[in-house]
């Protein structure tokens, strides 16, 4: 994507990435359902429901922006790291009507772990 980004535009790569994967998507979904009438029932759920899609795009539009500029391996390591100390956190509060996990000792140790392998990653 980064290099896709760098040849017509962040945002331009960041549309195509993202009608694509539309269109991919409603095609999984008539050959799986061979209908698209569950799409209705999306506007019904709590809006909150919906960051997913919100947060994959900005992973999306992310990752095209700075993998020319910081490397792919830098980008890929702050994503996971990010993702990890995300869910470590929705899980320590039940956010989003998860069973709460305790954040022990061994889910600290192995975040603080991959925030030094993401550092190394990112050092030059």
């Amino acid at each position: 994507m980064g290099r896709f980004g760098e040849r017509i535009g962040s945002l331009e790569a960041f549309a195509v990435a993202a009608l694509l994967t539309a269109v991919l998507a409603v095609a999984a979904l008539v050959i799986a359902r061979r209908s698209v009438t569950g799409l209705g029932e999306a506007v019904e759920t709590p809006p909150w429901m919906w960051l997913g899609g919100l947060f994959g795009a900005f992973v999306v539009l992310t990752i095209t922006v700075t993998a020319p500029r910081i490397g792919v391996a830098a980008v890929v390591a702050l994503l996971i790291a990010g993702q990890l100390a995300m869910g470590a956190l929705i899980d320590r509060f039940g956010w989003f009507g998860v069973e709460k996990v305790p954040l022990g000792a061994t889910r600290l140790a192995g975040i603080a772990l991959l925030a030094a392998g993401t550092a190394l990653v990112l050092r030059k």
